[in-house]
């Protein structure tokens, strides 16, 4: 399917992302890094990172330029940070995971670019046996309170707003948007630009491209995020018109699946 914005959009910053690298967080009589901070010597910090006052860095963290932590931000084991993402305070990164069945290997956290992590965030780094890996992509917005938990995989250009609770082992694609107060239960896996409405409680699989809520209820197509992505008009509506067939009728699934199969090799 063409996507004939994606090319046009690719690097480019949204205007909300820009303005927090303008607002004024620290003076520029200050230091990059605040005396007040704990950095641990063996840490890997650029040059340019700005860490503010009560910030706690660990021995393995490695963190790459552009990056601003602005205060009371915890970064532990073996975490990384790509390029320009903003940590606003008491986030929490890197910490042990909560898994009764973790035993202290060096497990890692791995985070992409320009992500944003408002106050309160935690995200935990992986498990033995859960690949021993948690990772977060790109142009991501991470709102207040939300967690993600061990082995999770996040794409890119995702918002998970106020309270957004991933367990162990979730897998969430891209351009996908959670609204407040949403559970997602362990092993689930989100496609692609998928909404997903508040206080939703999800404990299935989520196919891309639709809407969601209550209890793993398929409302219909996520038209307005498939558009913001840069899907053609054409291509919305067949999606629009398949999603119809699949989810909106009384009728199995699996049926309607075979209806389609016939209908591709008709066509073909």
């Amino acid at each position: 399917m063409e996507r004939k914005n994606a090319k046009r959009n690719e690097g480019k910053r949204p205007a909300w992302f820009r303005y927090l690298f303008n607002f004024p967080f620290f003076s520029d009589s200050q230091q990059k890094i605040s005396p007040k901070a704990v950095v641990d010597p063996k840490a890997e910090i650029a040059a340019d990172v700005e860490i503010g006052p009560f910030c706690v860095i660990g021995p393995e963290v490695k963190i790459a330029g552009g990056c601003r932590l602005l205060n009371s931000v915890t970064i532990m084991g073996k975490t990384v940070l790509g390029r320009d993402n903003i940590l606003f305070p008491h986030s929490v990164l890197g910490t042990a995971p909560q898994d009764k069945k973790y035993k202290g290997a060096p497990t890692q956290l791995e985070i992409g670019n320009a992500n944003v992590i408002r106050e309160a965030v935690t995200i935990h780094c992986g498990t033995e046996k859960g690949g021993g890996i948690t990772r977060i992509g790109d142009d991501n917005l991470f709102m207040v309170n939300t967690h993600i938990g061990h082995d999770c995989s996040v794409g890119s250009h995702c918002v998970f707003t106020n309270g957004v609770l991933l367990g162990g082992h979730v897998q969430i694609g891209n351009h996908v948007n959670i609204m407040a107060s949403t559970g997602i239960n362990q092993f689930v896996t989100v496609g692609d630009c998928v909404f997903i409405s508040a206080c939703s409680r999800i404990h299935h699989d989520i196919p891309p491209y639709v809407k969601v809520d209550g209890e793993d209820k398929i409302r219909g197509l996520n038209k307005v995020g498939l558009s913001r992505a840069g899907f053609s008009a054409q291509d919305i509506a067949e999606l629009d018109r398949i999603c119809r067939l699949l989810f909106l009728r009384k009728r199995p699934i699996a049926q309607t699946i075979a209806e389609l199969e016939v209908l591709d090799s008709v066509n073909e």
